[in-house]
């Protein structure tokens, strides 16, 4: 029964949230076109319930090409190799464009997965949504994420993301499948608001 009022949840909260942040999203859009040219969103293959792939939407915000460049970037010191292996991340990419820094520290880049949770890709609430590359890290825990929808928040998102280590950030996730239920869901998306705008562990 939570499963059907997470989803009702999901479909009413995210058709109000688009309504109110359409006119910003168009905004973003079109500045993003200005900067370079480029396209303004960004598809990346997601790794959803049940194992199944999907299209994660966000606003890019790297360069155009960025992906053909990581190789490049990470064999370049020992130091963003390493960070790489462990987070998946670049505190300093210098990848990301200015425009797309705003973004990422304010997390406007997310605001397209809203369009995620509307075609059932993506719930409000959830494991942060991994990439294949990732699923390894799971090990035997990759059943309790793909139990569930990933999400557009969640615990690891209220509580420090890219600062936490990413075996913390799996025990997390996995904690949230267990004790999923409509007051952890509502709960997780009022720790948001603070959550961004502290911007913690946000780069």
């Amino acid at each position: 029964m939570s499963d059907v009022l997470i989803r009702a949840l999901d479909i009413s909260i995210a058709t109000l949230a688009l309504v109110f942040v359409a006119p910003t999203m168009v905004l973003i859009a079109m500045l993003i076109r200005l900067q370079d040219g480029g396209p303004a969103l960004y598809h990346q293959p997601r790794i959803g319930r049940g194992g199944m792939v999907f299209s994660c939407l966000k606003f890019r915000s790297m360069g155009v090409g960025a992906e053909r460049k990581l190789d490049q970037i990470i064999t370049c010191t020992g130091v963003q190799q390493i960070e790489w292996s462990l987070t998946q991340k670049l505190r300093d990419d210098p990848r990301v464009t200015p425009l797309g820094r705003l973004l990422r520290v304010s997390s406007l880049d997310e605001l397209p997965q809203l369009l995620n949770v509307l075609r059932g890709d993506m719930s409000l609430v959830g494991p942060r949504p991994i990439v294949a590359d990732e699923i390894w890290r799971y090990g035997r825990r990759i059943r309790h994420y793909a139990a569930v929808r990933p999400g557009l928040t969640g615990l690891w998102q209220v509580r420090g993301r890219n600062d936490v280590p990413y075996r913390r950030r799996v025990a997390m996730d996995v904690t949230l499948v267990r004790s999923r239920s409509v007051r952890t869901y509502c709960t997780i998306l009022l720790l948001t608001i603070p959550a961004v705008i502290r911007r913690q562990g946000v780069y």
